[in-house]
């Protein structure tokens, strides 16, 4: 056993070495993580950032577009023969059909790699020819990349900190009924500790539908083949004490320990590791929607998503070596067109401000990093109606429930991101002084001229910071 782990150590470095070499020397690669928490976008955005790379008419903030640098953009096989393929044809037909609809939320990794064909810049740009830059993009669960933050976690630690966040939610109250009385020092039982797993998924699923961010493990959300296995097996109980041989917390955190090495672990050495540029789409409406906890939780994930990166700058040394770095992370709040564009500014500033700490520390390592309100598909249009004399700025679209047309306010987002961030830090229940409203809207029928992608609110501009510099 340790002989092999040598060999598929030393292996894998030979393939890093070899990737590094080829990509340095050769055609660039630009390995692009796309991830998002729940009901973020993360399908639609891929979707639509690949249709309007392949028919570029909307894309002006991209700069190598705009100056018709980009000469030509296809599709080809993934490099990763052993990951699914992200199904852009499918979910572009659902999207773009007679009666639109939106696609299936990510369940699991995949990838595509789209090939750019592109006149480079400058000085020299008359003595060379167009090379090929190949971007491939990696799809993957939200819920995967929080999971990252448990591998510096004990059992104890996790339990701890879980039972106490979660205590208050009313989502949680089953869970915690039972938790609550089990005695960690009493001999392991299999029938309990499934029952505390099945209650503690079923949290996680409340959770997540109740807006809350941080719903690790993930798995338990996503369990595909692992379902009713042991390393599923297990949930946060009081673990006050050392642990006894035979024990419920004994055998608890041996289940812990397993899914973190089993489960997370090659997850980041065999993906996560390799990916060099980053966005994170978070549905921010949508947890401001929810009430200041929700908010909080949103800001606690922020913080826990970018410990999992390794920021700052690659270099061709570097990465012979080995090593990897993700160089760019976008937090990109998603939905922008669920408001007035009149909003948009604000909406931007409350997401500098929720992942203010997490930029920081980012940036600290030589990392760039961004904020921005985007819309990966436009589902709506502007409309403006008077109300007791005053104009309010609506959106108008199809709702998704019923179907019909409506004009929507959702309220009148705070100039200042502290008016939202101090409430929920300081554990506010509710709004005081204002209620915040979303709804979901149904994806507008779309007639695109030749040349022209899907429309969008600031994609352009997502693309330009995650890859324009390497175009």
């Amino acid at each position: 056993m340790v002989i092999t782990r040598i060999a598929d150590g030393i292996w894998r470095q030979i393939e890093a070495v070899q990737d590094a070499v080829s990509e340095t020397l050769f055609e660039p690669v630009i390995r692009l993580g796309v991830t998002g928490l729940a009901r973020s976008g993360k399908t639609v955005f891929i979707t639509s950032l690949v249709a309007n790379l392949l028919d570029r008419g909307r894309m002006p903030g991209l700069l190598a577009a705009a100056e018709g640098r980009v000469e030509a953009a296809f599709l080809q096989p993934q490099p990763n023969d052993t990951l699914p393929r992200f199904e852009y044809e499918k979910h572009l037909a659902v999207l773009t059909g007679q009666t639109p609809h939106w696609p299936d939320s990510t369940r699991a990794i995949s990838e595509l790699r789209l090939s750019l064909k592109v006149r480079p810049n400058g000085l020299l740009s008359g003595l060379q020819g167009p090379r090929t830059v190949h971007l491939d993009i990696v799809d993957y669960p939200g819920e995967w990349l929080l999971d990252l933050g448990l591998m510096e976690l004990s059992f104890e630690e996790w339990s701890k900190a879980t039972l106490a966040r979660i205590k208050t939610r009313d989502s949680a109250r089953d869970f915690m009924a039972l938790a609550g009385g089990v005695d960690p020092t009493l001999k392991h039982d299999e029938t309990l500790a499934q029952d505390l797993a099945q209650r503690f998924a079923a949290y996680l699923s409340a959770a997540r539908l109740a807006g809350y961010s941080d719903c690790t493990p993930g798995r338990f959300l996503l369990p595909g083949d692992l379902a009713g296995s042991p390393v599923l097996t297990f949930a946060p109980i009081p673990t006050d004490g050392a642990s006894k041989r035979g024990s419920l917390h004994r055998e608890m955190g041996r289940r812990f320990e397993a899914y973190k090495s089993r489960v997370v672990q090659p997850f980041f050495r065999d993906h996560f590791a390799r990916i060099d540029r980053q966005v994170v789409l978070v549905d921010a409406l949508g947890a401001i929607h929810q009430g200041p906890q929700a908010v909080e939780d949103l800001r606690h994930a922020m913080g826990e998503t970018l410990s999992a990166f390794r920021p700052g700058k690659n270099g061709f040394l570097f990465n012979l070596l080995g090593g990897k770095r993700v160089e760019k992370i976008l937090f990109a709040a998603t939905k922008a067109d669920h408001l007035h564009h009149t909003q948009h500014a604000k909406l931007s500033a409350i997401m500098e401000a929720l992942t203010r700490e997490a930029r920081d520390r980012a940036q600290y390592a030589g990392a760039g990093t961004a904020a921005m309100a985007i819309a990966s598909l436009r589902a709506t249009t502007e409309a403006v109606m008077e109300h007791d004399g005053t104009p309010l700025n609506l959106v108008r679209g199809t709702l998704l429930d019923t179907g019909k047309e409506a004009a929507f306010y959702p309220g009148d987002l705070p100039a200042d991101p502290a008016h939202l961030l101090n409430p929920a830090r300081a554990g506010a229940q509710k709004w005081l002084d204002q209620d915040y409203q979303v709804m979901r809207f149904a994806p507008a029928p779309l007639t695109l001229k030749p040349g022209d992608g899907p429309p969008h609110i600031r994609l352009d501009r997502a693309a330009e910071f995650l890859i324009g510099d390497r175009l």
